[in-house]
């Protein structure tokens, strides 16, 4: 009696043990459920539901060197928004040797401290270990500017005279240049085309669904002198403006957006105010988190920034929040309808709770956040700006 009282004990204590497990595999938490990639046999496994606002929040350049190096320059500005946070870790992918690193505060464009050091037991495993300038504040983001050589024959190859570079990159904004005095014959991804200043071809592209590409370029060597040409690189903007929308019945839409401003100067100025008339707008230093104070000059808005720029390695980091009503935004027939201009680069759209997407006149990500369902648009047309019509039915 008292073994089988022992044993149902502890048959109850292991099922209780097991009982939050259970649970959190049950409503899809800790990735078990949802682990993304492929099976054995090559089909491929669902991913978790989309429930980030926004993606692709680092900017990643490609500088393919010369012929038979194998190596290629890389510009990384990646962020880091856990608060508290004094470090920045950038793993080099196993096979890339890294050489030529430099790291910067691109807030002052002063160097920074850094490690490159081996990680773990395998030699080709290695990481840099940025010191940011300050810990990340409370509703900041740390930020850094690197500079990195990578050498990796398995990425950038010879096909007898004509080079050839393959490599999945993550879903960033992205920038690719080819060697000065080379041409393409092929590249797999839509992406802007442009010509530097110094006469090199650039590719410029991100995944709208902010998912990794698959990228492979085929190039030769030309006698064509290529003229720069006016294109501005739009995957380099880091823009990104957030609707929260409330009861469609208000018409009123809750605004924040953040970018980096690289003009140089000691003021910065809001254009984007031009499009969003803002109701008590505030405006802050991500890097900082302090606030800035708007100071407005005739019809234009401008802040005073605390370190004024000065080279190419520097930007402000600036926030802007506040409120408007948009008579686009309102019911027609039982239908939330959500219609605007929308500009720049990334826009993303929360819908109040309870309400279900329908329609999207323009291609974008539909997750939910929070409990709550939003539509992400990734804009990959030159033009800055461009007319959405979003649809909703309410669940009950």
């Amino acid at each position: 009696m008292i073994r089988s009282h022992r044993r149902r004990v502890a048959v109850v204590a292991a099922a209780l043990l097991l009982l939050p497990a259970w649970i959190a595999a049950r409503q899809g938490r800790g990735g078990a459920q949802f682990p993304g990639g492929t099976n054995p046999d090559g089909s491929l496994r669902p991913s978790r539901p989309v429930a980030q606002l926004f993606t692709q929040d680092a900017y990643t350049e490609y500088q393919i060197l010369e012929p038979g190096s194998e190596q290629f320059r890389i510009r990384f500005l990646p962020e880091e928004s856990r608060a508290g946070a004094t470090e920045l870790v950038n793993a080099t992918r196993g096979g890339s040797e890294g050489s030529g690193i430099e790291v910067y505060d691109p807030r002052t464009g002063k160097p920074l401290k850094f490690t490159y050091e081996q990680q773990g037991n395998d030699p080709e495993n290695h990481a840099i270990r940025a010191a940011l300038p300050i810990p990340v504040p409370e509703g900041g983001i740390g930020r850094v500017l690197i500079y990195k050589t990578y050498k990796d024959p398995r990425t950038y190859m010879m096909n007898g005279d004509d080079i050839v570079w393959v490599r999945s990159l993550s879903g960033y904004r992205l920038g690719v240049l080819l060697p000065k005095g080379f041409a393409f014959i092929s590249a797999n991804v839509a992406a802007q085309l442009s010509t530097t200043t110094d006469g090199r071809l650039k590719l410029a592209f991100a995944n709208p669904s902010g998912q990794s590409n698959p990228v492979t370029i085929h190039a030769r060597r030309t006698a064509a002198s290529f003229t720069p040409a006016p294109y501005t690189d739009m995957f380099f903007d880091d823009i990104k403006t957030l609707y929260d929308l409330d009861a469609p019945e208000s018409g009123r839409i809750a605004v924040e957006q953040t970018y980096s401003d690289y003009r140089k100067g000691e003021k910065a100025r809001l254009d984007s105010l031009a499009y969003l008339p803002l109701q008590d707008l505030k405006v802050a230093d991500l890097d900082t988190a302090r606030p800035f104070t708007p100071i407005k000059q005739g019809s234009a808005t401008f802040i005073k920034l605390d370190v004024p720029i000065v080279d190419d390695r520097q930007s402000a980091h600036i926030r802007i929040t506040g409120a408007l009503k948009d008579a686009g935004y309102r019911v027609v027939n039982g239908d939330l309808v959500f219609e605007r201009t929308l500009h720049g680069l990334r826009n993303t759209i929360l819908l109040p709770e309870g309400w279900d997407v329908s329609a999207t006149s323009q291609s974008g990500t539909i997750g939910t956040y929070r409990g709550r369902q939003f539509v992400a648009l990734i804009n990959l047309n030159a033009e800055n700006n461009y007319r959405v019509t979003i649809r909703a039915r309410r669940r009950s």
